[in-house]
């Protein structure tokens, strides 16, 4: 049985993840991490992951960005495995997560979903086929309250392409400005923000009369969800390093 605490337990994800670990018989939540502190199941929530009633297993962060030194500082001092799902972190954060991964375990991706992990993969593939000869351009659709854009999976997807093209592309995200053709070493981003979109990814690859696109649409937050518990039951008792999706669905 893994024990598992959230952070971020009274928010959307936080209460859908609670659901989720709930159903299953192999995990249970021992606690929650929450500035609301709002009890709504069989757990407690506390205010700082330094109140946390019990030590946890591992910890599911789903959170806000600010919460990262906190998170980082208790996982450490108590050897405690973290799983991160929250996005919108600057570069200066990734490289405290990184470093951090020396001590613990971390599982930092910028999508728990297996199927965007998936179309990454795809991605990776059409590129290198394509790579040169296509313009890429990455269309990302998220709920109203979403604050940060692009999302971290479009990163994450922009990274991936770029990285089969040597790291030679770069990306562009407004063109309002721009009075000149597109140039070819571009990858174009685009954020839409409206309703309740849950999750949309499309990367268009427009080459000479014909156009090819990858897409992934998440039509509910229990896919995030279900990834992220996934990862939390793999980081149990895993020694220090930083793992993603790729070390989840090899194993």
């Amino acid at each position: 049985m893994t024990k598992i605490a959230i952070t971020g337990a009274c928010g959307r994800m936080g209460r859908v993840i609670s659901a989720l670990i709930n159903d299953r018989v192999d995990t249970i939540v021992c606690a929650g991490i929450d500035k609301l502190a709002e009890r709504y199941s069989g757990f407690e929530v506390v205010k700082s992951v330094f109140d946390l009633p019990e030590k946890p297993d591992v910890l599911i962060d789903f959170s806000h960005p600010s919460a990262l030194p906190d998170l980082l500082s208790y996982c450490k001092m108590n050897a405690v495995p973290l799983v991160i799902g929250t996005t919108g972190y600057s570069d200066e954060e990734k490289q405290q997560i990184t470093a951090a991964s020396a001590q613990i375990p971390v599982f930092f991706t910028f999508n728990m979903s297996l199927g965007i992990n998936l179309l990454a993969e795809l991605a990776k593939k059409a590129t290198q086929v394509l790579g040169g000869q296509f313009d890429i351009e990455i269309v990302e659709k998220h709920h109203n309250r979403k604050k940060d854009a692009p999302s971290g999976t479009a990163i994450m997807l922009a990274e991936a392409i770029n990285g089969e093209l040597d790291n030679k592309y770069h990306p562009v995200y407004d063109r309002h400005s721009i009075l000149k053709p597109r140039d070819k070493d571009e990858i174009g981003m685009h954020s839409v923000r409206g309703g309740t979109i849950v999750g949309e990814h499309e990367i268009i690859f427009a080459g000479h009369d014909e156009i090819i696109t990858l897409s992934h649409s998440a039509l509910s937050r229990e896919v995030f969800a279900v990834g992220a518990v996934n990862a939390a039951v793999f980081l149990a008792g895993k020694p220090s390093g930083l793992y993603a999706m790729g070390d989840l669905i090899a194993d």
